[in-house]
């Protein structure tokens, strides 16, 4: 395996990439999207063992988040849904055409943009270039204990209409993103991991977050294969939300659900990931093999 740094540039912006490439043939490329707070060398155990079985992987810090920072101006300044999902499909369309299967997968917030954009018409046509789409933990809903009070939320959305770029830290407690104690030490000690927003981009994502949990994204049958990955115990994103919003996609024909019993927010970084990384491998590799021609 050979790892790759790189830029990729939208617009005006550019942003840190990594890709993880098989010494093997490559069966399959997956297009990585990750949470909020994150950033992509935090999958430098994870990745590499999907691109041990040929599965090679491309993924970017997003506008705001990680190595893609170059001033603290710039932490959380994501924009508007519009930008997000702009900036995840032309990374999604600078990989195809593609001779082999691509799957896209997106953990926490990464799992609700990616569902944004598959339901977003103005998309279809790329969205139906993609062989599956694979939902680690995806946000579609506060966990019990996350949920924001409705005056924050009302003052938030106020002021942002007035400073939108205004940043306001949301910590999200390491200790409910793992059971394993030194990935939860590894989170608190990264300074990549800034817990920094803008009232803009956070409030762009409390409405994609209730767009997605009140049933306004419908997935159609361009979208050929779905795969939710999901901790009973997610202490960030509400396990059942994700659960309801999976169980009504009637449009996707091929769709599975695999709940870790008692498995927190990050599954890569947590007790079960051998288990989560065998599944995530298998799934993407079962759908991967030459399809007869009709």
């Amino acid at each position: 395996m050979t790892t790759t740094e790189g830029q990729f540039k939208v617009g005006d912006a550019s942003f840190y990439t990594k890709t993880w490439t098989p010494t093997n043939p490559v069966i399959a490329k997956v297009i990585f999207v990750h949470g909020f707070s994150e950033h992509i060398n935090r999958y430098n155990d994870f990745f590499p063992k999907l691109a041990e079985q040929g599965i090679q992987v491309f993924a970017w810090d997003q506008r705001g988040w990680g190595r893609s920072v170059t001033k603290p101006a710039e932490k959380g300044l994501t924009g508007p849904t519009a930008r997000v999902v702009a900036d995840v499909a032309a990374f999604i369309q600078d990989k195809l055409p593609s001779d082999v299967p691509v799957f896209v997968m997106g953990h926490s917030m990464g799992g609700g943009e990616i569902l944004t954009l598959a339901g977003d018409a103005q998309y279809k046509q790329l969205v139906g270039q993609i062989r599956g789409w694979v939902l680690e933990a995806p946000f579609i809903g506060f966990s019990p204990t996350e949920v924001p009070s409705s005056l924050k939320v009302f003052v938030g959305r106020l002021v942002g209409r007035l400073l939108p770029r205004q940043q306001l830290k949301h910590v999200v407690p390491p200790e409910h993103l793992s059971r394993d104690p030194e990935v939860v030490e590894s989170i608190r000690n990264d300074a990549l991991c800034h817990n920094t927003g803008t009232l803009e981009g956070l409030a762009a994502l409390l409405d994609r977050t209730a767009t997605l949990a009140g049933g306004g994204v419908k997935l159609g049958a361009d979208v050929r294969s779905l795969f939710l990955t999901h901790g009973t115990k997610d202490l960030t994103c509400s396990y059942d939300a994700a659960v309801k919003f999976v169980n009504e996609q009637t449009a996707v024909e091929d769709k599975e659900s695999k709940s870790y019993e008692g498995g927190y927010h990050q599954l890569h970084a947590d007790l079960c990931k051998d288990e989560f990384t065998r599944d995530v491998i298998d799934w993407i590799v079962k759908r991967s093999k030459i399809e007869p021609k009709l």
